[in-house]
């Protein structure tokens, strides 16, 4: 399923939806296209309009100041790359650097994306106790880039520039 941007009236990005719903708020009026797929188009009796990638509030929608991302075990797995934090080869689970049974909670900084193999032979331990050091430090991503990430990299690499520096 191909998922849509949607950005506010100011252009911040503020979720992401399905195709079905992106077009059903343009055929609405309530968002216009900022983006369309180059060759995807949706057809039906009386419209022939693009498929959108990207689309834009007309009307501005007040959002709370939302200080952090909400942590998620696929969030991890999507802000690593499916990359295991140990090896690099494709993650399936997700690790915590401190165990949770020596305190660790299931927080940006304390959890990385780690391919089932590693995570076993990590066990109960932190890295530095099973001689097992991380190829990349975990790091929280912004509420903006942990949105734009669950894009895929392959949509990203296709959006504007001016909506992606901070999240590439």
């Amino acid at each position: 399923m191909r998922d849509t941007l949607v950005l506010n009236a100011s252009f911040e990005p503020l979720s992401t939806v399905t195709l079905n719903r992106a077009v059903v708020l343009v055929l609405q009026s309530k968002a216009v296209v900022e983006q369309a797929h180059p060759e995807l188009r949706m057809r039906g009796a009386a419209v022939d309009i693009p498929a959108p990638r990207v689309i834009r509030l007309r009307r501005y929608v007040r959002v709370p100041f939302r200080r952090q991302a909400p942590w998620s075990r696929r969030g991890v797995l999507v802000r690593d790359g499916h990359r295991c934090a140990y090896c690099g080869r494709r993650a399936t689970t997700v690790d915590h650097v401190v165990p949770r049974s020596h305190g660790g909670g299931d927080t940006w900084l304390n959890t990385v994306a780690s391919c089932a193999e590693d995570n076993h032979r990590k066990a109960d331990r932190t890295p530095e106790q099973a001689g097992m050091p991380l190829l990349r430090q975990p790091f929280e991503p912004t509420p903006a880039d942990a949105m734009l990430l669950t894009l895929g990299r392959d949509d990203l690499g296709a959006l504007p520039n001016w909506l992606t520096r901070s999240a590439a």
